[in-house]
């Protein structure tokens, strides 16, 4: 299915949009459930389901004599749907949702082995490290939301180019769209385990291998 998706949105150069049903409604915000697939797209879905189908069938061999082995790749799967929810996403909401699924399923993964001290520790400390990056996505939804009334990507990529306003912090004033790309920055990094949020990575391995493979 990704590869089907690459060639006919990469290769055919026409995104496509999916509304699936209403999600949340009032006056202020309004959000839909739906899929958006560009060329960015479709490249990690290729990316994610690629490397997600290897580590399974390692996993197989690999967990085999463990009782718990169902557990594990229930893990595994449920990592993959929330990687497939955050990159397909028509909106920074479900795009947060996607992302935090991530984070959980990083966690469970991590402290599979969850009777060993060292394992709760490791995977504290990389949900502890990561609310970083989820606490600067989520300022930078709530500014892209105060700049252009909107969370949907189609709307807001027509809007970016439009005049913004700007934020007044420490008698600093600071262009909306440059707060914004900081704060979005700030979510990639502490996400991406880089510049000082990289200490919870090493831990990791404490989880089965198949696990740092993913991660």
């Amino acid at each position: 299915l990704s590869f089907f998706a690459f060639y006919e949105v990469a290769l055919g150069a026409s995104a496509c949009y999916l509304k699936v049903a209403p999600w949340i409604s009032s006056e202020m915000f309004d959000a839909s459930w739906g899929f958006l697939f560009d060329s960015l797209t479709v490249v990690m879905l290729i990316v994610v389901t690629f490397i997600s189908s290897l580590v399974h069938l390692y996993s197989i061999s690999y967990m085999s004599e463990d009782p718990h082995s169902s557990r594990f790749m229930s893990y595994l799967s449920l990592f993959t749907f929330f990687m497939l929810m955050l990159v397909t996403g028509d909106n920074f909401l479900q795009l947060f949702l996607g992302w935090e699924g991530v984070g959980l399923s990083s966690y469970l993964l991590i402290n599979f082995w969850f009777t060993r001290l060292q394992s709760d520790k490791s995977a504290i400390k990389a949900m502890l490290v990561n609310r970083v990056g989820d606490f600067g996505l989520a300022l930078g939804i709530f500014a892209c939301f105060t700049l252009y009334q909107t969370v949907d990507f189609s709307t807001l990529f027509a809007c970016a180019a439009l005049p913004s306003g700007s934020f007044l912090f420490c008698n600093l004033e600071i262009h909306g769209t440059t707060l914004l790309c900081i704060l979005l920055f700030i979510g990639a990094v502490g996400k991406s385990a880089q510049v000082g949020l990289h200490t919870w990575l090493p831990d990791a391995m404490e989880g089965p291998t198949p696990v740092s493979a993913l991660i």
